[in-house]
């Protein structure tokens, strides 16, 4: 189901048509330093840690893993993956915009490459792809609002799962251990983003030229609260965009479910094939959502900061620190190392993309300019 064509859904071209791809640092000197620190963090994450914690003979647990249930856990990141594609294709491919699903992928999973570089919650990925639709030829604004909608159809899922997973473990709903710290409060901390994400969308349509406006005599202060009021503007357009997507009921909601929901079955399975006391699933959804909190700490893709606190998560809840760190561990090399490959090749996939897209223009420009004259 698609809406019906609006200001914000037709592509304009800009005069950003040469801009270059965020510098997400492939240098040489930037590379060395992230792939030293990538190894040296995974060094000590698989070596090191183990000896630390004694966990020596827990530590034989990944070279005995069950095959059947390593196999499951990469076909579930497979899926997780499918349903990002399947998100974005909800936010950008509205009328006016052809993207076909193989762009789809190289737009994605090249966010996956620029993540990989970047901390802030996947700051690089959503430089990388603001960067594939300006090129693509939508208006920055455009851009901007579209970016916040998938951002809110993707985290209002993360949102609900602490308030659901800790209320209902607190309140005894679901079965497993429920410490305080650990349910309610990630719980209280979900609900609050959840509402103060809705209220967002109460910033009137017009702020920015209500502001404009009254700037014009009120000094250069006024002026610069009226620039600054972009944001907000911004921000709200699109959570109206994501409401709407929302009322409308269109199927490719169904990604932001896809996504969260496979990677916390790639994990599941990971606990699953290292050992046969597998912690309940609300435990194990919750701690989850808990450890990826670390992927807003300044590390590349989160790397140290969303294990340690998986591992610390689930130790809150009483489970075997050695058997949460084996799956925890195999889990990121599901989730954070597989789809590194895959990613920077569609990174240099999307530049070849890209640089289409911009002969395809100018073709069309070349036809359209004598019909016009």
């Amino acid at each position: 189901m698609t809406s019906a064509p609006s200001k914000f859904d037709l592509p304009t071209v800009e005069h950003d048509e040469d801009e270059e791809p965020p510098s997400i640092g492939i240098t040489r000197n930037r590379a060395l330093l992230f792939g030293f620190f990538v190894l040296s963090t995974a060094g000590f994450l698989y070596f090191v840690l183990p000896q630390i914690a004694g966990l020596g003979e827990t530590w034989h647990r990944l070279e005995e893993g069950d095959p059947w249930w390593l196999v499951a856990a990469a076909v579930f990141e497979a899926g997780s993956y499918f349903g990002h594609i399947w998100l974005f294709r909800i936010a950008f491919v509205r009328e006016g915009v052809r993207i076909s699903w193989r762009e789809s992928y190289e737009v994605t999973l090249a966010g996956v490459a620029a993540t990989r570089l970047f901390s802030a919650a996947g700051a690089g990925g959503l430089a990388l792809t603001a960067w594939a639709m300006r090129r693509w030829g939508l208006p920055r604004r455009v851009v901007a609002a579209r970016l916040v909608a998938f951002l809110v159809l993707l985290y209002s899922i993360y949102d609900l799962a602490l308030v659901i997973g800790g209320f209902g473990l607190y309140l005894g709903v679901f079965p497993g251990p429920a410490p305080f710290a650990i349910t309610m409060v990630p719980a209280i901390f979900g609900l609050f983003a959840f509402v103060a994400t809705l209220a967002i969308a109460l910033v009137p349509h017009d702020i920015e030229v209500r502001l404009e406006e009254w700037s014009r005599g009120h000094g250069r202060g006024s002026r610069l609260l009226a620039k600054v009021a972009a944001l907000p503007a911004s921000f709200g357009e699109g959570v109206r965009i994501a409401i709407e997507i929302v009322r409308r009921g269109e199927w490719g909601l169904l990604g932001s479910i896809v996504w969260w929901a496979f990677d916390v079955l790639t994990l599941w399975a990971c606990f699953h094939a290292f050992g046969a006391d597998v912690p309940p699933f609300a435990v194990i959804v919750v701690a989850y959502f808990v450890g990826m909190l670390g992927n807003t700490l300044p590390l590349p893709g989160g790397v140290g900061g969303v294990d340690g606190g998986m591992i610390g998560a689930f130790a809150a809840f009483g489970v075997d620190f050695g058997y949460a760190a084996v799956a925890v561990l195999a889990y990121r090399a599901f989730s954070f190392w597989l789809p590194t490959l895959p990613g920077a090749l569609a990174y240099f996939q999307l530049r070849r993309t890209v640089a289409r897209w911009r002969e395809e223009r100018r073709a069309r420009r070349a036809v359209e300019k004598p019909a016009t004259a």
